[in-house]
């Protein structure tokens, strides 16, 4: 079995010399260890001593020429099954954040399609500063995970949190980040989810449009993600929070959806969630329509793409296809219905009479499909968002 690796970056900090130890435990373990040497960490710890312990070389240069030309940033930020940023300065913390790309370490962060762990370590005040605590709340919704800091004195001779967690505890975090990582069966896998209702022009003021909000949507596209999917939400007009790991593009109208899920390609799995406009106003009018005394002017509607069909037809074609059925009424028939007449895999049928489903947090739903009906109890959207992930990842497998 392939050893498990580990991309480290080791930042500038007193603490840095607990990342010799660091080194030293994963080696023991198991883990292969690639080093990131800052120019500030540099000041804490030699190169030689990381390699030493690591039997790897030591990077330190964005522009490096034998170093981009052997590896290239790129590839080295994707080239181990985790990045673990320890000490994680209050310095990288606000580079990764704010998602800048100003030396190796912060363009590696950028630049990785891989789990990030970090290993906190600065001065008690600099911990507590609104905006380390901002980029820390930025950080965890993106996905970053965190070991410490621990609470204790410091270099520095002050007291309190701030101090970089101990090397063991670091590698027991590292060991179940592996482990979380090694159970994300769409790893390598792409998707596109679309989410939300779209909103097609009238005039400048007023559109055609639905009461989705997106719930569900949102939340299929974070569970693919922590299946280790590489995601990209193609988003209606809701203010729902993006899912960590998850690329959102936002669109407004039913053609801008499809452009949209069309430049996405190629990928292996589609769930088209979003309630797209059926029709749209034939001609959007330039200036906002007023009353008149003739009563209500007549809009001409045309019809809008399918946004379903067009990808299960595609050339480009996923290779699973999984759309969305909201009836009112006849749930299973329609939804069977709606499987031929659109060429996908599934359909995933909910009925939206039900109270607390259109906007609410709970769904109850049954998946369709040429081999038959699997009926789910009614759950919360989050649930159903990981029974559906989970399946897919079972047929793909």
């Amino acid at each position: 079995m392939a050893e498990e690796r580990i991309l480290l970056i080791v930042g500038g900090g007193i603490a840095a010399y607990k990342s010799l130890e660091l080194v030293r435990l994963c080696r023991k373990a198991g883990l292969a260890v690639r080093p990131i040497l800052t120019q500030a960490g540099a000041e804490f710890v030699t190169p030689l001593s990381l390699a030493a312990l690591a039997e790897d070389k030591v990077y330190s240069e964005l522009f490096s020429l034998t170093d981009e030309a052997e590896m290239g940033h790129i590839e080295l930020s994707r080239s181990a099954d985790l990045v673990v940023v320890a000490p994680a300065t209050a310095d990288l913390m606000a580079k990764a954040a704010a998602g800048l790309a100003s030396d190796l370490a912060s363009t590696t962060l950028l630049a990785t399609d891989k789990p990030v762990l970090m290993a906190p370590a600065m001065n008690v005040r600099m911990w507590e500063h609104p905006a380390t605590r901002r980029n820390l709340a930025q950080l965890k919704a993106d996905g970053v995970l965190f070991v410490g800091p621990d609470e204790g004195p410091m270099a520095c001779g002050e007291y309190g949190e701030g101090r970089m967690a101990e090397p063991p505890a670091i590698l027991a975090a590292i060991q179940a980040a592996l482990s979380v990582a090694g159970a994300r069966p769409l790893a390598g896998k792409r998707a596109i989810v679309t989410a939300g209702p779209t909103a097609e022009p009238i005039d400048p003021v007023r559109v055609i449009t639905n009461r989705s909000s997106g719930k569900q949507g949102f939340a299929i596209a974070g569970a693919l993600a922590e299946l280790g999917a590489q995601v990209t939400l193609v988003a209606g007009p809701v203010a729902q929070p993006t899912p960590p790991g998850v690329t959102r593009l936002d669109v407004e109208t039913a053609r801008e959806m499809l452009e949209a899920c069309e430049a996405a390609l190629p990928a292996e799995i589609a769930v088209c969630v979003a309630a797209v406009a059926d029709w749209r106003p034939q001609t959007a009018g330039a200036r906002k329509l007023k009353k008149g005394a003739d009563g209500p002017p007549p809009i001409a509607l045309v019809e809008n793409p399918d946004i379903l069909a067009t990808l299960a037809k595609s050339p480009k074609r996923p290779r699973l296809v999984i759309g969305f059925a909201a009836e009112t009424h006849d749930l299973e028939e329609n939804a069977r219905a709606k499987l031929a007449k659109k060429g996908c895999d599934w359909i995933v049928a909910n009925d939206v009479s039900l109270p607390g489903v259109m906007g609410g947090d709970d769904n109850t739903v049954a998946i369709v499909s040429r081999g038959g009906v699997e009926r789910w109890d009614r759950l919360s959207k989050g649930a159903v968002a990981r029974k559906l992930a989970e399946r897919i990842a079972e047929e793909l497998s």
